[in-house]
């Protein structure tokens, strides 16, 4: 009868457990500043996190884009660091890329590149 018990508990100990980590790492961001310049974080818990340390590595007048059990990606004008980039969040690194890729060519870019991605847990 307790090993029963014991049994049941370590099963539901383990379901529980097994749950929550694959929820807890969803929030990424992208940080996006002047000249190319970039940050990003990905697979944190929480949103706030993922912002600051995109930011940490971008700079303090950076954008934040944030990203949440998605992918996103930045693209930027090789030709003109400075000049056209385009960035896009969704369901699938594909799309993300292939977004920022037209954005940053609708905006003016020449020879427009990823220049990072990053793709959270549930990207």
């Amino acid at each position: 009868m307790f090993r029963k018990i014991g049994l049941a508990l370590a099963l539901l100990a383990a379901v529980v457990g097994l749950g929550g980590f694959g929820e807890s790492r969803a929030a990424g961001a992208l940080a996006i500043g002047k000249c190319g310049a970039y940050g990003y974080a990905y697979d944190y818990q929480y949103l706030h996190l993922a912002s600051a340390a995109a930011r940490r590595k971008c700079g303090s007048n950076c954008t934040l884009v944030p990203i949440q059990r998605a992918c996103g990606a930045l693209a930027v004008d090789m030709k003109n660091p400075c000049g056209a980039y385009g960035y896009a969040v969704a369901p699938k690194i594909s799309s993300a890329q292939n977004t920022a890729m037209r954005q940053c060519f609708r905006h003016g870019g020449k020879e427009c590149v990823i220049r990072t991605w990053a793709c959270d847990a549930k990207g």
